[in-house]
């Protein structure tokens, strides 16, 4: 579903209380003289009070210069961009809401089984597609919703070089692998001797990406008390490095991703909710795998000719096979399973729901321990069996070593000796769910 978003001002106090006034293109005018586009009675409302502009990232609003002035959030104001709901104060006794209207827009499917370097066959990729190539030309930010590894990334990436940013970066911010200490510093970087270890300046990822595309990669994870800072930088396209009182201005287009429910975090109070609506001007679903089960032969060929080992026989028993299968890990398990079976044989399809599963962190030792060895493994050539068990050691390891921490990925990379970005790769790799709770 694409929504449209408009705006509308309402009255809810003072003498004037009931008028409304939908906000089109261009300037809107608020005050008591006559030549205002909403007119009010309010006496201590200024003659021409609130200038307001629709802009792409939402609808600003500027006072004036007014006497009693204008105030939101209890304080006074001169000039402030909002993207979501909110109530000014004109005056000494009229409340405004402004309130956002989103409304449907139908979108026809797209008539390509492709989109950018993501496939999609059945019905539901295919409106998906075509709302994302109706949404890829313009600069409206977008919310990819949707489980871990259903392609959101790729999705993304596909948006970036359908847009006219396609010459530019594309920077990825994945904010649930950057540790909360060293957050502020990879976004918007640091001058030099701004902190114990800054060596020297650093480009922050906002500003990496100038004249492209920031993809937000599960912007649910971000910390409460992060998420006033990145939304500075949304609405003013500014970043200012860590240590630094100057801000530089940033031209980006943002596309952002999570596999959690952020409605349901704004009511918790876990996710503010100007963020969320500076975040979901275009707001849709990716669909799971197990919904679109109708995908995977034509995924599986894909991926086999992707990773160049030309066609994949596909027999009734194997198709069968996949299609009894839930797919947890979705395209990405789906794509792990086709890699092992080009490398190992059948045996690699013996059982894919214990060979590819996510086995969650939670499962800690007691998981792994009552994971069942393959036997069949040493039927295979020394090299295949080899593999074969590697992979087996190093998921059985990685769920024990998250699960002893908690799923805290600093502290489990000290505690085995190898590099932190190496575990990120493995937790990929195996389309685990971290617990970082």
């Amino acid at each position: 579903m694409l929504l449209e978003r408009s705006f509308r001002l309402r009255v809810v106090g003072g003498p004037d209380q009931g008028k409304e006034h939908m906000l089109d293109e261009g300037t809107t005018m608020v005050g008591t003289h006559a030549d205002n586009d909403l007119v009010l009675t309010d006496a201590t409302v200024s003659r021409y009070h609130l200038e307001i502009r629709v802009r792409r990232d939402g609808i600003e609003i500027r006072d004036l210069d007014t006497t009693n002035g204008t105030k939101h959030g209890g304080a006074r104001v001169g000039q402030v961009v909002l993207s979501g709901a909110a109530r000014l104060r004109l005056g000494k006794h009229t409340e405004v809401d402004v309130e956002p209207i989103d409304t449907s827009v139908e979108v026809g499917e797209w008539p390509s089984d492709r989109f950018g370097e993501v496939l999609g066959t059945t019905q539901p990729m295919k409106r998906l597609f075509g709302l994302l190539a109706k949404a890829s030309p313009t600069e409206a930010t977008i919310l990819l919703q949707g489980e871990t590894g259903t392609g959101k990334e790729a999705i993304a990436e596909a948006v970036h070089k359908m847009s006219r940013r396609a010459k530019g970066p594309f920077v990825v911010v994945d904010c649930g692998s950057i540790p909360h200490e060293l957050i502020a510093s990879e976004l918007f970087g640091h001058a030099k001797g701004s902190f114990t270890g800054a060596s020297g300046d650093k480009q922050g990822l906002i500003e990496a990406a100038n004249h492209g595309t920031l993809f937000l990669d599960e912007i649910g994870e971000l910390a409460l008390d992060l998420q006033p800072q990145l939304l500075r930088v949304l609405d003013r396209r500014q970043v200012r490095r860590v240590g630094e009182t100057q801000s530089i201005d940033v031209d980006i287009r943002v596309i952002a991703a999570t596999h959690r429910d952020l409605r349901a975090m704004v009511k918790a109070g876990q996710f503010r909710e100007d963020l969320y609506y500076r975040l979901a001007v275009v707001a849709t679903a990716v669909p799971p795998l197990r919904d679109r089960k109708a995908d995977i032969p034509a995924l599986v060929e894909w991926f086999a000719e992707k990773m160049g080992r030309g066609s994949f026989a596909q027999s009734a028993a194997l198709l069968d096979q996949l299609q009894r299968h839930d797919w947890p890990g979705n395209v990405r398990e789906l794509r792990n399973v086709v890699e092992r079976a080009l490398s190992l044989g059948a045996a690699a399809l013996v059982d894919i729901g214990d060979g590819a599963r996510s086995a969650p962190a939670a499962a800690g030792e007691e998981g792994a321990q009552k994971r069942p060895s393959n036997p069949d493994v040493l039927e295979l050539p020394f090299k295949e069996a080899k593999a074969q068990l590697v992979e087996a050691f190093e998921r059985d390891y990685l769920v024990a070593l998250l699960a002893r921490h908690h799923g805290n990925i600093s502290r489990a990379a000290a505690e085995a000796g190898i590099d932190r970005n190496y575990i990120h790769r493995l937790v990929k790799k195996y389309n685990l769910e971290v617990d970082r709770g």
